[in-house]
């Protein structure tokens, strides 16, 4: 059933609509690509999806390294559990 433009919102504009493009994301999507809506200040940040990408990327290394460094041995552990 549609709904004519009397049974619109008042807050909607049929004007808004016509701007607005069917499956605009769709092949990103399906190409196994993910959209995501970012806050105004971090969409200042990094402008484009290559800024965003590489910060990402940056950030999975330097968690990758400090993860190896906080990490425990297992070499302590069987000290421990020998001299128990």
């Amino acid at each position: 059933m549609k709904k004519g433009k009397a049974d619109m919102r008042s807050e909607y504009k049929r004007s808004d609509f016509a701007r607005l493009e069917r499956g605009k994301f769709y092949p990103a999507v399906a190409a196994g690509t993910s959209v995501v809506l970012l806050e105004p200040a971090i969409a200042k940040a990094f402008p484009t999806s290559k800024a965003v990408n590489e910060a990402l990327a940056s950030l999975l290394i330097l968690t990758e390294q400090t993860t190896r460094i906080t990490r425990r041995s297992t070499r302590t552990r069987r000290k421990k559990a020998r001299a128990a």
